[in-house]
């Protein structure tokens, strides 16, 4: 897939996801409103939260897919980090709030009943952000879009907390007020723990924290099963933004020529560019094979 159809379909999904977060946003603070339920007005809120990581999302995929340049010669790859950073913290702030509110409300026994338009709104909520789950987390896999992966992530906590929002709506709607505040407070611990795993994904990313260990093995397999390479002597990856950059250390015969062992290098590069198509960059050092060598590092 070409660099530019791979941000392309990320940024369509993400523009799906803002305009149906705008209309859902709109519903739930209206039926929260009119509909007197503190839970699905909180979901409104939340929607609305959403908007400013959606929002920075987009960026980051503008920003992401400009190519190296002279101040950034690995990238832009780490705007998604980033928005997947934000979108993190924007999620658990949100989480805590509602949290808040719903103890408040509690506390004080301010229940309320809420009428069949909020019963309607949770229940919507709950189809339409399941869909766009699952068509944003697809795609996000596929690409394995930091960005992407976040934004599935927070449509699936908006569908999970709906259905909670629903079940205290309709015990509220048949006279038992405490079930909307708790249903509110059921739904901030969902966002909290989803808020939780974006964060630290992006944490991870930014502090350029390894792959999965089975990405390695089969980079590690490939390599060596290229012809003149005795032994992967060490190997590296890091991610930014959608794509994977890798440090590999090879081990060939010392009497090889320089011209030879260039040549080798490039086709394990090219091997793994045609396997691996989120790969954005390999970084090849050459050792000699079965003698001592130094490698000097200073991390």
């Amino acid at each position: 897939m070409q660099r530019d159809e791979r941000f392309d379909r990320a940024e369509r999904i993400i523009q799906v996801g803002f305009w149906v977060n705008a209309v859902l946003m709109a519903m739930k603070l209206a039926a929260g409103h009119w509909g007197h339920s503190d839970a699905v007005f909180a979901d409104g809120v939340e929607s609305a939260c959403d908007f400013v990581a959606i929002g920075s999302t987009m960026v980051a995929l503008k920003l992401g897919r400009q190519p190296c340049d002279e101040n950034h010669p690995y990238g832009h790859g780490r705007a998604e980090s980033l928005a997947a950073l934000l979108i993190g913290l924007v999620i658990g702030i949100t989480g805590v709030w509602i949290l808040y509110d719903a103890m408040q409300t509690i506390v004080h026994h301010e229940f309320r009943s809420p009428g069949w338009i909020a019963v309607a709104a949770a229940a919507a909520t709950i189809v339409i952000k399941g869909w766009l789950y699952r068509y944003s987390a697809t795609t996000g896999t596929q690409l394995e879009s930091p960005s992407l992966l976040a934004i599935a992530q927070d449509h699936r906590k908006d569908a999970l907390t709906s259905i909670a929002t629903l079940a205290g709506v309709l015990g509220a709607f048949f006279g038992w007020g405490i079930m909307d505040p708790l249903a509110a407070g059921f739904t901030a611990l969902f966002i909290l723990h989803i808020g939780w795993q974006t964060l630290s994904g992006a944490c991870h990313d930014l502090m350029d924290g390894t792959v999965h260990g089975e990405y390695i093995q089969e980079i590690t397999a490939l390599a060596e099963a290229v012809p003149h390479v005795e032994e992967v002597h060490e190997i590296r990856a890091r991610r930014s933004g959608q794509y994977i950059i890798i440090d590999l250390k090879l081990e060939m015969d010392p009497q090889m020529t320089v011209k030879q062992s260039h040549d080798v290098a490039t086709e394990v590069k090219r091997q793994i560019f045609e396997q691996f198509q989120n790969v954005g960059d390999v970084m090849i050092h050459i050792n000699p094979h079965a003698e001592e060598h130094e490698d000097l590092i200073r991390l």
